[in-house]
């Protein structure tokens, strides 16, 4: 991941990007690894819940249900830059609605069945029109109108608004009103995306509680009540979440009663771990699993962001139509960078733009393991076809598959080359060099790379080496010797320190020696 260049007019810095980037991913994960046990027998502290598909789809592993289907419906518009509210914009997502209910529903709600069959049966004025009426009909006629089937949906709207409250409330409003208008699923909405949006902006969980005052002032006491007795009792408390309070109520549960992990890199203990943690709790709810996980994933995703997530679940998660993690992650991005790309063309381009700081081709040995090779961006262009069957990128690439070749593995890492820059740079370091050591168990063979190769592939490859019983000096001195005696890893010194305290030992202190020192030597 290189630095994002955000335009001046829609500021998002590299934190708050990581998190936006995170909130759909997350629902996803979330959605994925519930579908399984969707009001099947509830699972217990003890078993580990996976994405291995099944449920009521039936699902391939890792695929998402109606939860992310209808969320996608929503970030195709939202991607846009659009304003959510507009006549138009509305029409067009009650028109996605309709073609994903006749052409890609896996599963649909029995409340947003209903609305969309009534909508469309009986279609008065506007597409987003019919369906505000068939939905306000529902609430109407029906005891049960507070279905969690907009709820799980609502992630993408805070990112369309995070500078604007007013236009969020509005837009969570109306949104959630096209199939659930009962004023509990438009009060549960609002607080989420109060949630989901000061978690981007903020990195914390405080915008659910301040959400509240954006609530009428006789419904604010309630929710808060509401949110208390979330914070006491464990997710399975409510045995009924298809409901929205307890479907919210679980999911907040599962939030603030799972511990945040302690940073103990030698231990494997990574406060990132908490958005893995805390998603598996909300499975752990049982009933309506999907519909829970999706809502913890969203806000878990705001909070934690994208690199976060373990890479097992973002190469793993797909869904219609036809989406997987990357495609994700562009959508959340451009809605909040209101539909604009950065100079490089990311997330939009089929290949971003590669600097001339990159250098030419290369690709070397890993000085353990030749069954990976150590290279940078301008690699992936060259025109031959490298002896690989998988890659690991630790920079943005774009959308075209690499190498030209299709099927080719591509795992795709959030690391991020300046200093202070990467919130979870030891879990990310880690999470890299076990996919690696993954892909070369499975037989595969492995081009490791960065923009240049000379800060954050080093780091990876030599946090690889300590996974295959190498000390980390060793390691790294190994590398060093591999890539020609040139890198820049201490200048990206938390890189260098990170592979010591991943092997739990302290940092080596070079002794500073310009030009010749073996830390520090430069090309010419």
């Amino acid at each position: 991941m290189n630095t994002p260049l955000i335009p001046a007019s829609h500021p998002l810095g590299i934190h708050a990007t990581d998190r936006a980037a995170g909130v759909l991913l997350g629902a996803a994960c979330g959605d994925a690894l519930g579908v399984p046990y969707e009001f099947a027998r509830r699972l217990t502290a003890d078993e580990q819940p996976a994405m291995i598909g099944g449920g009521l789809g039936p699902y391939k592993p890792g695929e998402y249900s109606d939860d992310t289907q209808m969320h996608v419906c929503i970030a195709a518009v939202a991607s846009t830059g659009a304003d959510l509210t507009s006549t138009t914009k509305l029409d067009q997502i009650a028109r996605n609605f309709h073609i994903w209910r006749d052409g890609g529903a896996s599963d649909i709600g029995n409340q947003t069945r209903s609305v969309l069959g009534a909508a469309k049966a009986h279609q008065t004025g506007t597409p987003a029109q019919a369906m505000l009426a068939a939905s306000d009909a529902y609430t109407a006629r029906t005891q049960f109108s507070a279905g969690n089937g907009s709820l799980m949906r609502t992630g993408i709207v805070a990112l369309a608004y995070l500078h604007d409250v007013e236009g969020m409330v509005r837009a969570a409003t109306m949104i959630s009103s096209l199939t659930h208008s009962d004023p509990e699923c438009v009060e549960a909405c609002i607080l989420w995306c109060s949630g989901v949006r000061i978690a981007v902006l903020e990195g914390t969980f405080d915008g659910v509680r301040q959400g509240v005052a954006l609530l009428p002032a006789d419904r604010q006491e309630i929710w808060h009540a509401r949110l208390d007795e979330a914070e006491a009792n464990p997710p399975h408390h409510w045995a009924r979440n298809g409901y929205v309070v307890t479907a919210l109520q679980a999911s907040w549960s599962a939030i603030t009663r799972t511990p945040i992990p302690e940073l103990a890199p030698e231990r494997n203990s990574f406060p990132a771990q908490h958005f893995q943690l805390a998603t598996e709790a909300a499975v752990r709810a049982g009933n309506d699993t999907d519909t829970v996980a999706a809502i913890t994933g969203t806000l878990l995703g705001a909070r934690w962001g994208v690199s976060a997530i373990p890479l097992d679940w973002q190469r793993a998660v797909n869904g219609w139509p036809k989406m997987s993690g990357p495609d994700l992650v562009r959508l959340a991005v451009l809605t909040a960078r209101k539909g604009v790309d950065d100079s490089d063309g990311w997330p939009s381009a089929p290949r971003v733009k590669i600097p001339a700081y990159a250098g030419k081709d290369f690709a070397v040995p890993h000085p353990v393991d030749p069954g990976v090779l150590m290279g940078n961006l301008p690699m992936t262009d060259f025109a031959g076809t490298p002896p690989i069957d998988a890659v690991v990128s630790l920079c943005r690439m774009g959308s075209a598959p690499v190498f030209s070749r299709i099927g080719t593995e591509h795992v795709r890492v959030w690391l991020v080359d300046k200093e202070e820059e990467n919130p979870h740079l030891h879990y990310v370091l880690d999470q890299a060099a076990r996919q690696v050591r993954r892909l070369r168990r499975e037989g595969k063979r492995v081009f490791l790379h960065c923009v240049a190769g000379r800060s954050r592939t080093p780091a990876v490859a030599a946090t690889y080496s300590t996974l295959l019983g190498v000390d980390p000096h060793t390691a790294l001195t190994e590398v060093w010797t591999a890539l020609g005696q040139y890198w820049t890893l201490l200048e990206h010194r938390q890189l260098h320190d990170a592979v010591y305290e991943l092997a739990g030992q302290p940092p080596y202190q070079p002794q500073l020696r310009p030009r010749r020192s073996f830390f520090f030597r430069k090309r010419g």
